[in-house]
């Protein structure tokens, strides 16, 4: 029997927390660079502006929907791992990551197969056809992305579960090299050889390849707490009914991000065109292209807080398995506390420095209109960031305890309920105004549940321990 991780039983909850989220949040905003570095230098690419930054905005979308079939796979063998290490059986844990290689690979060739396929529909649905050059270069820009799925689903789903296995510096290491590459590539082959969209997304591509084979080399010659073996690399079901579930709140918060991105997308375009300034077809992709900025700074906050949460998932599952609820309740306490501190640290930001953001993605170059509209934007959209965070949080934390279905159901009411709904809505009575407040309104309606929910969740761990079961 291995017991390579009996110091998460042991060691204090705090500095596991340090020693586990540093790499894993500094792998996840690498990871969020990819997109991100790509909208910055797309954007100052006097050639390409805000229409190729309305572009990136439009492909967004189907990358996340990839990621979250990733982190289906990925979270679930996550949790799945730490608790089956907790529970000394490594033999178990070693059948879970064999399937969910074989898994990931074969989903990310569907994927890419799938989006080359339906890709002009998929470009059409989420608000490509604003103005003739934002489809055409969102094309331009999609086709070569989808070559480059299948190494994304695979590296990113292997990444939790390297990190449970106890690597997570080896995550951080392949994860930094994979966006190192992207980040030189980017301004060579879209300024210097001129290839545009082309040259991001395959500067993109070539990252991500490099991240998926140290994935692949990890995995089959440097596992140590899981027994791991060619003879594990099968779809076993019995075990995938296991570990999905508990990826599933991973999935559904991404698919659920996606339904919230198409609604925001949509209700920008209908009341976009008819708002006095943006319904001029010279400054008609302009919200579009805003909204893409202000979601990319949302998601590099959103990569701490998830790298911080995630964080928790191998010591939370791996002592709720060997049954110390005390050590589960602390790390719990110290979490929320942490990502409170994130959001009031992005919330000063967002409401007194959005004109510095701004200008990093090419606002210089733009009307006055781009730029007024992004103040705007940032300071309204992300006014209750704080309790976005906290609701983050507190969604994968309880995905962590082997609760799929409560952490999946508060993302849906998140996402899908108020995020889709009030954008909707909104929008009714207030005008492209109203897409701008249906994000705030979601988080604090949202809070009122997760609070309610966070209670519930200290009253069970201050109840006796029980060891998971077989």
């Amino acid at each position: 029997m291995n017991n390579a991780n009996v110091f998460l039983e042991r060691e204090p909850v705090s500095k596991l927390m340090v020693k586990y989220s540093v790499p894993l949040i500094v792998s996840l905003l690498v990871a969020a660079l990819y997109n991100i570095v790509d909208q910055i230098f797309i954007a100052n690419a006097d050639y390409l502006g805000s229409n190729g930054n309305a572009a990136n905005n439009v492909v967004f979308p189907m990358t996340v929907i990839a990621l979250a079939l990733t982190l289906l796979i990925g979270d679930g063998v996550c949790a799945f791992v730490s608790m089956s290490l907790g529970a000394r059986d490594s033999k178990r844990a070693g059948d879970a990551v064999g399937s969910a290689a074989l898994l990931s690979s074969t989903m990310g060739i569907i994927i890419a197969i799938l989006y080359y396929v339906f890709r002009d529909e998929l470009l059409t649905f989420f608000g490509g056809r604003i103005n003739d050059d934002t489809f055409r270069l969102s094309r331009e820009y999609f086709t070569y992305i989808i070559l480059g799925i299948p190494f994304y689903v695979f590296g990113q789903a292997m990444n939790p579960i390297i990190s449970a296995d106890g690597s997570p510096n080896y995550v951080m290491f392949s994860t930094l090299m994979g966006a190192g590459i992207n980040i030189i590539l980017d301004p060579l082959f879209i300024f210097g050889f001129h290839w545009g969209m082309t040259g991001a997304a395959v500067a993109t591509i070539m990252g991500q390849i490099f991240t998926a084979f140290m994935s692949l080399i990890y995995i089959t010659r440097k596992m140590k707490a899981v027994e791991f073996t060619r003879a594990n690399v099968k779809y076993n079901l019995p075990v995938m009914k296991r570990y999905l579930p508990l990826g599933m709140c991973s999935f559904l918060s991404q698919i659920s991000l996606v339904i919230s991105v198409a609604s925001v997308n949509v209700m920008i375009k209908k009341y976009g065109a008819i708002d006095p300034v943006f319904g001029q077809p010279e400054f008609s992709q302009i919200p579009m292209a805003v909204i893409g900025i202000v979601m990319k700074f949302f998601q590099i906050v959103i990569s701490i807080v998830v790298g911080l949460s995630a964080s928790c998932t191998p010591i939370t599952g791996y002592n709720i398995g060997a049954g110390h609820n005390d050590r589960v309740k602390s790390l719990f306490t110290l979490l929320l506390v942490c990502e409170a501190v994130i959001g009031c640290v992005s919330f000063i930001i967002v409401e007194f420095f959005p004109m510095y953001i701004a200008e990093l993605f090419g606002a210089s170059g733009e009307s006055v209109h781009y730029m007024n509209f992004t103040v705007r934007c940032f300071r309204v959209y992300l006014c209750m960031i704080v309790l976005a965070c906290i609701n983050k949080a507190a969604f994968i934390f309880i995905q962590a305890m082997g609760k799929p279905y409560v952490s999946a159901g508060l993302s849906m009411i998140r996402e899908v309920i108020f995020g889709a709904g009030l954008t909707i809505i909104m929008p009714m009575f207030m005008g492209l105004e109203g897409v701008l407040w249906s994000m705030p309104a979601s988080d604090a309606l949202t809070f009122i549940v997760s609070a309610v929910v966070i209670a519930m969740i200290y009253r069970e761990l201050s109840k006796p321990s029980e060891t998971w079961p077989a």
